[in-house]
């Protein structure tokens, strides 16, 4: 289908629904064990009656409508409905503290909220009297929701049957909303992560939206038989850019999970053809690899390192576009036999076509690894203002140290300051309420991403790091702390990593080890502990993490080698300002945050005291006193 400027989501969604009917399958949950098949005909009528209901509630053009819960079908039904009835839809990460949701919902001048069940009514609940936009809170599961007495607070049934009431009163008015809709309009308002600041929020249109859908998919065509699981947020632009931008233009099946916590299993159940993850998601699914094999025994563990030594030969050979030797072939077909058939259909990768990796650096050690069992990983470069996505990997032409060359319709360059800039007509409308943001974001059409890089010799972009974040060695050569972290994070111990050095002497981490991995190591050694900061201190874990470091600190120049670590007290956390909702470091706050232990690691001290309060995810706080040991890293 051609993507004009008149075309808009709602009219690609009604176009779709009417040719698939009750013939073909949209989407599919799991419920109770079971999954439930929702057809295009059942998706189309869900959102009819949602669009006319909020219609007479009082939703009217360019009101905005936010919404929070885990991926769901009633989640997706609301945002389109809301761009039915000319609205504008804003998503909120499920994990939003309090103060986050507040400002998201006030800043955004939010007239209803959709919220999943009882948590998310609670938060709506407890922000209400200070945001005086919000009308109404509307929620679809009723679990715990009977003694909710709130006059503003709604069920998704009710406003369902209004909207059949009104449907009866003007029978062509949803039809009449969706023809207005233009294609330069605003669809959908992002909030981005805000590694530095408060989040702005990013006005994206439907041809943005649509645009950037149809030129990923004319270097990477998928099909509408092929199958999607949705389980990333809603609020993150990658899970957007796959269940809308592309989804309503293919029609391809989108499948959601039982819970989060079982998305990897719903997942391997499903088989999908394509999937679009952040680095942390492959990171973790190395993770889980990495401690089966430990766990495993003598000849599993061989079986293993023999097919994937194998896929690492047949894996370079094909980065460096050799031919594969018929023997290699050979071998590369005992090895898939003997292990990476059944570790792909593990990690629900058994049907994968394409599965792409963005929204923040990805370790070459993590790239190489997925090559290694057969799986077409692709790192694509992109940002929320350019609707997802503007570079990606050519199917043949992967180089684990590049994101690859730009898509379709998009120009990139490198300004003069070594700044990456992009033009496409998926650049987004500009930032809501922020003129002086969008002034220094977009310039003559060009998005400045704010990203260091350079194109190399095969025209392959080489992203380097965040501008701010690029560090100046001792010997005054730019290095990228990213680069180091993600090598770190290779290790099944390590759960995050945070690399100083800026003109500094040397290089220094803090490293998170992974409680459940190391815990689990403990026991085997017979190390006694009773919680995360004491089993982070053991001498031996520090010998442990040590061992990671050194093999991390192989083939890098010496002066970017880490000198010093130290083991941090407890996990970087989203909760604690730390990480942003999609898991990305927040460095100044980090730097201004653990100060202490960045000037102890700098001095000649081997302890330093930490007196400090953390948050938990439920809101409940508790006082840590401790000692943090420092570590030299040898070369033995």
């Amino acid at each position: 289908m051609e993507i004009t400027k008149d075309l808009t989501i709602p009219k690609l969604f009604r176009e779709r629904a009417v040719m698939y009917g009750k013939a073909k399958v949209a989407m599919r949950e799991k419920e109770f064990g079971i999954w439930r098949p929702i057809t295009w005909h059942d998706y189309l009528e869900n959102v009819k009656y949602l669009a006319l209901g909020l219609v007479s509630l009082g939703l009217k053009e360019e009101d905005k409508v936010a919404m929070i819960g885990d991926n769901r079908p009633e989640g997706l039904w609301a945002e389109i409905a809301t761009l039915c009835a000319r609205g504008v839809a804003v998503w909120l990460f499920q994990d939003c503290l309090m103060d986050e949701v507040k400002y998201i919902v006030e800043h955004s001048d939010t007239k209803f909220l959709f919220g999943e069940g009882q948590e998310e009514v609670d938060k709506a609940i407890s922000i209400y009297d200070e945001c005086p936009r919000l009308e109404k809170v509307i929620w679809d599961d009723p679990k715990g929701m009977r003694n909710y007495t709130e006059d503003y607070l709604i069920s998704l049934k009710e406003v369902q049957d209004l909207g059949r009431e009104l449907d009866q009163k003007q029978p062509g008015l949803f039809d009449e909303m969706i023809d207005k809709g233009h294609g330069n309009e605003v669809a959908l308002l992002f909030y981005t992560s805000g590694t530095t600041a408060l989040p702005k929020g990013a006005l994206l249109s439907h041809y943005n939206l649509l645009s950037m859908g149809r030129n990923l998919m004319s270097v990477d065509p998928c099909f509408e038989t092929d199958d999607f699981v949705s389980y990333l947020p809603f609020a993150w632009i990658g899970e957007q850019m796959m269940s809308i931008s592309c989804g309503l233009q293919i029609g391809f099946t989108i499948n959601f999970p039982e819970d989060p916590d079982t998305a990897q299993e719903n997942t391997r159940e499903i088989g999908p053809h394509v999937m679009f993850a952040p680095p942390r998601l492959y990171e973790q699914m190395t993770r889980t690899v990495q401690v089966k094999y430990l766990d495993a025994t003598w000849i599993k563990r061989k079986v293993f390192e023999l097919a994937t030594k194998i896929g690492y030969h047949v894996a370079d050979l094909k980065f460096e576009k050799k031919p594969v030797r018929f023997y290699w072939k050979c071998l590369h077909w005992l090895a898939y036999i003997a292990m990476q058939e059944k570790l792909k259909d593990h990690l629900g990768l058994s049907r994968v076509r394409y599965a792409y990796s963005g929204g923040a650096a990805m370790g070459p050690d993590h790239f190489r690894f997925f090559h290694a069992l057969g799986v077409n990983l692709k790192q694509i470069y992109g940002q929320t203002e350019i609707a997802g996505i503007s570079v990606v990997h050519r199917d043949g032409d992967i180089k684990f140290d590049t994101v690859g060359v730009p898509i379709t319709g998009t120009e990139v360059k490198i300004a003069e300051d070594g700044e990456i800039v992009s033009k496409s007509s998926s650049v987004f409308l500009g930032y809501y309420k922020n003129p002086e943001a969008t002034e220094e974001t977009l310039r003559d059409g060009w998005l400045y991403s704010g990203d260091q890089g350079f194109i190399d010799e095969d025209g392959h972009l080489v992203v380097f790091d965040r501008s701010k974040d690029v560090m100046t060695l001792r010997d005054g050569r730019p290095f990228s702390p990213q680069y180091l972290e993600t090598r770190l994070k290779f290790s099944p111990y390590l759960k995050d990593s945070w690399v100083i050095g800026n003109e500094r002497d040397y290089v220094v981490a803090v490293t998170c080890i992974d409680y459940m991995v190391v815990g689990k190591w403990a026991d085997e050694k017979k190390l006694t502990y009773t919680s995360y900061p004491e089993l982070s201190q053991k001498p031996e874990v520090y010998g442990l993490v040590q061992k990671q470091i050194q093999q991390a600190n192989k083939d890098l120049p010496e002066v970017a080698r880490v000198r010093k670590f130290i083991n941090l007290y407890k996990e970087f956390d989203p909760d604690d300002d730390e990480l942003t909702r999609t898991r990305k470091l927040r460095r100044a706050f980090v730097e201004e945050r653990y100060e202490d232990i960045v000037e102890a690691l700098y001095s000649d001290g081997d302890v330093v005291h930490i007196d400090t309060t953390i948050t938990y995810e439920d809101g409940r706080k508790s006082h840590i006193k401790t000692d943090l040991h420092i570590r030299n890293v040898s070369d033995g």
